[in-house]
């Protein structure tokens, strides 16, 4: 059984930081891409970024040079840094793995408001 599990999320300021943290199973987790999406209500889900096996991070346009992806393949875990948030970086965020057709985790909300 494979569980993605993610966490961080919250209620922040506009131009404030929170982190998001994925943690998946470990003995599959190194050899695969994670990514995060998100999506903000009435919207389709979206790309934010992702992140290879190897350490290479993409991101969607609307996030580069504010968020950065990275990863601990000994937790294992892929980490969301968010900086100078919006309120329309406001959604759910959700982490998946690249595994088979995809895994993807329950989601954590984040709220960027004043």
């Amino acid at each position: 059984q494979v569980q993605v599990v993610e966490s961080g999320g919250g209620l922040v300021q506009p131009g404030g930081s929170l982190r998001l943290s994925c943690a998946t199973s470990r003995n599959i987790f190194s050899i695969y891409t994670m990514g995060w999406y998100r999506q903000a209500p009435g919207k389709q889900r979206e790309f934010v970024a992702t992140i290879t096996s190897g350490g290479l991070p993409n991101y969607a346009d609307s996030v580069k040079g504010r968020f950065t992806i990275s990863r601990d393949n000994a937790k294992p875990t892929v980490y969301l840094q968010m900086n100078s948030l919006k309120p329309e970086d406001t959604a759910v965020y959700y982490c998946r793995l690249y595994y088979g057709a995809g895994y993807w985790g329950q989601g954590t909300q984040v709220t960027v408001s004043s």
